[in-house]
């Protein structure tokens, strides 16, 4: 799939993929303060921003996304960094094609499916979907009248803002969301999949810095997972951000940056 994505800046390619209902948009601010050092590459993920739509959503079609933006940017190595579902897309890339990778940051997501806290963040999720599903947008002349709806199912104000940011006007002003709500509800399941921590399964990835985020209010990266990540990636250091829940770009963007640069070591 050919995802629409945006460039920033002047170095070394990074590419930074956002998470569940986000877009490229979501980290401009961080590619610009970081444009001095990096050539970054924000892609929009399928079913989300500007890329297409379309009934499959994994980790493997994801991983092959990405890997065709690379291949057609003549990327034949880079630094990787993703948050949420685009942490788990950067990890699915890594184990396929490791050599690569120059650089991985993981911003405050597990790679293994978490039993504890899988079903509060499906079940949350699904909310979510079905809140932006069951809106008529037909009978939606203002924005505030879609929040009004949400608000009902959705009591975050925080997570409320950050859905909304996909609704727009279409040419006729009308308006649609950017999101693929129905596939991502189709394939939540998948989306929700980590790694399988079985002996025979995991492989170790090694040869370049790997950094994991995790923000202090956050239960997507519980340190019970930690000694298990390093059997993935036995270099990998773990940062806990302060003050940071699991939106860490949107929270602590100075310790985002401050990470990304890490990665570059004494180049």
């Amino acid at each position: 799939m050919k995802l629409f994505y945006r460039k920033y800046g002047n170095g070394p390619p990074l590419i930074i993929l956002h998470g569940l209902y986000g877009s490229s948009d979501n980290w401009v601010t961080i590619a610009k303060s970081l444009g001095d050092l990096f050539t970054i590459y924000l892609p929009d993920q399928r079913n989300h921003g500007q890329s297409p739509h379309d009934n499959i959503h994994d980790y493997d079609s994801m991983r092959n996304d990405l890997f065709e933006l690379a291949y057609d940017l003549k990327l034949n190595k880079f630094f990787l960094a993703g948050h949420s579902m685009g942490g788990k897309t950067a990890i699915a890339f890594a184990l396929k094609w490791p050599e690569m990778i120059n650089g991985l940051l993981i911003a405050d997501i597990s790679p293994f499916t978490n039993e504890t806290t899988k079903y509060s963040a499906y079940n949350q999720h699904l909310t979510i979907l079905k809140a932006m599903i069951s809106i008529d947008l037909s009978r939606i002349s203002i924005r505030k009248e879609a929040e009004s709806i949400l608000l009902e199912m959705i009591p975050s104000e925080k997570v409320r803002g950050f859905i909304l940011k996909n609704l727009q006007r279409t040419t006729g002003n009308n308006f649609t969301w950017k999101i693929n709500g129905s596939s991502l509800l189709n394939n939540l399941d998948k989306i929700m999949e980590g790694i399988d921590r079985s002996a025979d399964v995991i492989q170790q990835i090694t040869g370049f810095p790997v950094i994991f985020l995790k923000g202090e209010n956050s239960d997507y990266l519980p340190s019970c997972d930690f000694k298990d990540i390093l059997i993935v990636f036995p270099a990998a250091e773990f940062i806990k951000v302060a003050n940071a829940g699991h939106w860490i770009h949107s929270d602590r963007p100075d310790e985002v940056v401050k990470n990304l640069k890490k990665l570059l070591g004494d180049r």
